[in-house]
């Protein structure tokens, strides 16, 4: 059994609160980077500045977004952990309360759906767990914010509809969200599972890299495929036109019923803010 400090978990959330909206994660980085040289010259162009705010953000230690998110964390939490001083939720909170204070990040939370009184620390978080087998703690902070989530879909197909379905699905809500999420967006779809596992398996995509492809080659495929097609709606960077209406898209995927195929479509904006520690 390894015991690990509660103080230890507050300071690390913390971090990661202020890092992820200041630093682009690598891999997107390098996908901006790229398209910045390949796309149309308008698209280049707004690429281009996206890169530099990216660069600004990092250089004066400032938030990259003015919609610095609703903190989602992701835990994986080993069974022969012992967690001191305060509960697991709490201390992940006391984390992301100190981290939108102290990194001087926009407060976005309100407590109730239609009371909307701002919690003015941005807690809650939404938090999921894992139990996993050993002495691991590892923790994924992805703030989330709205311009992006609001255009997130979920569908519950017939098994009939099979790829085709599928690719209509992240089609028709790309289409949807148009110049809204900020694009170039990632896509990250869940399929299978129930209506709310489709759902969380779809954000948890969009914490995976975008230099690594499903593992199983008929979702890389798939994976590939989608990128492709919704490339060619020609939204572009920002909604202005081009050839990188998405980074990437990334597929996660669980068993289901016979009677169903839920897809869910959680759109990421070009940020794609996520940072993980072990503790």
């Amino acid at each position: 059994m390894r015991t690990v400090e509660g103080y230890k978990i507050v300071q690390k959330v913390k971090q990661m609160c202020i890092q992820a909206n200041r630093h682009l994660p690598g891999d997107v980085y390098e996908a901006l980077e790229r398209s910045a040289q390949t796309d149309c010259e308008d698209a280049r162009d707004i690429l281009k500045v996206i890169v530099n705010n990216a660069d600004i953000a990092a250089r004066e230690e400032v938030a990259m977004c003015q919609d610095t998110g609703m903190a989602v964390v992701f835990v994986e939490l080993g069974q022969a952990v012992e967690i001191t001083g305060g509960s697991l939720e709490a201390l992940i909170n006391e984390g992301v309360r100190q981290g939108y204070r102290d990194g001087h990040l926009r407060k976005s939370v309100v407590s109730d759906p239609l009371g909307r009184q701002n919690t003015s620390d941005n807690t809650p978080a939404v938090i999921h767990y894992e139990l996993v087998p050993g002495e691991r703690l590892k923790i994924t902070l992805a703030p989330k914010g709205f311009g992006s989530e609001n255009m997130s879909r979920i569908y519950m197909l017939k098994p009939s509809e099979g790829r085709e379905g599928i690719e209509e699905a992240v089609l028709e809500t790309v289409r949807l969200a148009g110049p809204n999420p900020c694009p170039p967006i990632v896509i990250g779809v869940g399929l299978g599972g129930t209506f709310e596992k489709a759902a969380f398996l779809s954000k948890k995509a969009l914490i995976r890299s975008l230099d690594t492809p499903h593992s199983e080659p008929v979702y890389a495929d798939l994976e590939k495929d989608l990128l492709d097609k919704v490339n060619a709606l020609g939204i572009g960077p920002q909604g202005f036109g081009g050839r990188t209406t998405a980074l990437g898209v990334n597929i996660e995927t669980y068993a289901t019923h016979i009677a169903g195929l839920p897809v869910a479509v959680n759109i990421g904006c070009h940020a794609s803010r996520h940072v993980s520690c072990e503790i």
